[in-house]
């Protein structure tokens, strides 16, 4: 005898730099297996994940789960997330005036997650406003003021839980405020009215009590890990949806321009092993048919020539800075495919792009300058160059390997602009199959590529 079929449990991973689609995959992935749950495991509300709905509606997802489109599909805030619960409530509103009737009563947020303060969000602004030309590419949102908060006061972190009693989350409130205003001790900061607004959010004695009342609004949705099992026992099928880019992974990716978050599918095993144990779990890998970055950092193949065939949700913003467009950088996704140990099927998004040129340029390998460390990158046996995905990791390591690709020069080569002549160009630099392409911004436009014609 057989005992009962696993629950399926797919991983939403981008390997790029972010912006490769996870939106689209997670929505066509719902529609296509009739999901019923998305799992948000890591990030924050700095995610946008854009979704077309088949009759034009359009959201840019951030903490709600990017299935939310489809009737009944319910979002669940893992432990990792970092929770902005203001923000939230502002998303279920924009979610609620497209037709979506109270996106709230179908969120559950683990009561372990922390919580992004307005005070973390301000300290966020203050330090990006401080680096000048130096920023980081920092969201503006404070995800990760909040996690270092977590890490250094471990015995006072603010965790959704909180949200259950106002009294207590008020007291808490205000030590966040005076402490992480402390730590702002020292930082030198130009005398902008931008910098003047972000001091004033510490000054306002009204805030925590404003704060607070605003914050619980989320009560609600708040579970303890075992209702959370409850809810995803009897599920079929779990969509994961990740954040970010396995290149801003805050170990893996070239710091400091970075997350302060796990971006791999490790930590996705992570939230399934304890919320559903049975899960089998297996990971889709998202890329678009050409490279993007949003904000600062190295980025080897951008061109402007390419922003012209680029039809983008995403766009320039005040933290993150500008929208940059380039060509697909084989050396970068072999690096994220290696950091993730592969993936059982990879989505090539924004193929439609193709068409709005003649021609097009995909990045094999590097120019690499003489004295490239031989710890840093290599060459395959085809003499291209690879960078090496480290076992353990260090900042400073990942800060030697950013300055790197910052004086490597991309080595490209001209290919066909039809779909099958270009996709088997990426295929052959990648070493691998794209299983599956998506030729616009829809479910309906997500194809797998087995000969039959099969929807995502």
């Amino acid at each position: 005898m057989t005992g009962p079929a696993r629950p399926r449990a797919v991983v939403v991973v981008d390997l790029g730099f972010g912006d490769a689609g996870k939106g689209l995959a997670t929505d066509a992935l719902v529609r296509r297996h009739g999901a019923r749950v998305v799992v948000r495991w890591n990030g924050g509300a700095q995610a946008g994940h854009n979704v077309v709905a088949p009759d034009g509606r359009h959201h840019t997802f951030s903490q709600l789960g990017a299935g939310s489109f489809v009737p009944g599909v319910r979002t669940v805030l893992a432990a990792p997330v970092v929770v902005h619960p203001t923000s939230l409530r502002h998303e279920a509103d924009a979610l609620a005036r497209r037709g979506v009737p109270d996106p709230l009563a179908r969120v559950l947020v683990d009561e372990r997650a922390r919580l992004v303060t307005p005070w973390h969000q301000a300290a966020n602004r203050l330090r990006e406003l401080a680096r000048g030309d130096a920023r980081h590419g920092s969201c503006g949102v404070g995800v990760g003021e909040a996690v270092a908060d977590a890490l250094a006061h471990r015995d006072d972190v603010v965790v959704a839980g909180d949200l259950r009693d106002r009294a207590a989350l008020a007291s808490r409130a205000r030590r966040v405020r005076d402490r992480v205003r402390a730590s702002l001790d020292g930082l030198a900061l130009p005398a902008t009215s931008d910098v003047e607004a972000e001091r004033a959010v510490f000054d306002d004695p009204t805030l925590p009590t404003a704060w607070v009342a605003w914050a619980c609004g989320v009560a609600r949705c708040v579970a303890s890990p075992p209702a959370i099992v409850a809810a995803l026992r009897a599920e079929p099928v779990l969509v994961l949806e990740g954040a970010q880019g396995v290149l801003l992974d805050e170990t893996h990716g070239f710091h400091p321009h970075t997350t302060w978050s796990d971006c791999t599918p490790a930590a996705a095993r992570r939230v399934l092993s304890e919320l559903a144990p049975d899960a089998a779990p297996e990971v889709l890998g998202v890329l678009r048919a050409h490279g993007v970055r949003h904000g600062p950092g190295p980025f080897p193949t951008a061109h402007p020539a390419v922003s012209a065939a680029v039809v983008e949700h995403n766009a320039t913003n005040a933290w993150q800075g500008s929208v940059r467009h380039g060509w697909f950088d084989g050396v970068l996704s072999r690096y994220a495919l290696a950091v993730v140990g592969g993936v059982d099927a990879l989505l090539l998004t924004h193929v439609d792009a193709l068409a709005r040129r003649s021609s097009w340029r995909v990045a094999a390998s590097y120019e690499l300058p003489d004295d490239a460390p031989a710890d840093l990158v290599r060459r395959d046996a085809a003499g291209r160059a690879d960078l090496v995905a480290a076992t353990a990791p260090s900042l400073e390591r990942q800060a030697r390997l950013a300055g790197l690709l910052a004086r490597c020069a991309p080595v490209l080569d001209e290919v066909p602009a039809d779909e099958r002549g270009y996709v088997g160009a990426v295929e052959r630099v990648l070493g691998r199959r794209v299983d599956a392409v998506a030729r616009g911004p829809t479910a309906a436009d997500v194809e797998d590529r087995d000969g039959g014609g099969a929807r995502r």
